[in-house]
């Protein structure tokens, strides 16, 4: 005889294997979808922050190019009664050099390999041969 209040008896009321196995997967589904629109969210608001700071970024670039060429006019005003035409070669060769020290300095950087992360690709060859 089957006792009723046996913990083994199955009642119509208790869910089964496969329903609790879908519930736990539509949770799980449930969790997921949260986390990927959440992760979406802050992807929208990382994309209008990093673009709010190129715009930042460009102004800020502009009005130094402008405080240069203000401190450029200011310079040579000044120097022209002592100088004459000569305070232009000046600033030229100075202007010309500051932009060939710099371009040397950027050839230097990506001659060196400063930009190729090669610690990060060399994981990634190792992962490559391991999965293939």
């Amino acid at each position: 005889m089957i006792d009723p209040q046996s913990p083994h008896t199955t009642s119509p009321d208790s869910p089964g294997l496969l329903a609790g196995l879908n519930g736990a997967w539509r949770n799980l589904a449930g969790l997921l979808n949260n986390r990927a629109q959440l992760a979406m969210l802050e992807l929208s608001q990382v994309r209008t922050n990093v673009a709010k700071l190129l715009i930042l970024g460009v102004a800020a670039i502009v009005a130094a190019l402008f405080g240069l060429a203000y401190w450029t006019v200011l310079i040579v005003y000044l120097s022209w009664d002592v100088l004459g035409g000569k305070i232009l070669l000046i600033m030229a060769v100075t202007f010309t050099a500051i932009a060939v020290g710099a371009g040397l300095y950027a050839k230097s950087l990506l001659g060196a390999g400063k930009l190729s992360m090669p610690a990060t690709m060399a994981e990634l060859r190792r992962d490559r041969d391991a999965l293939l």
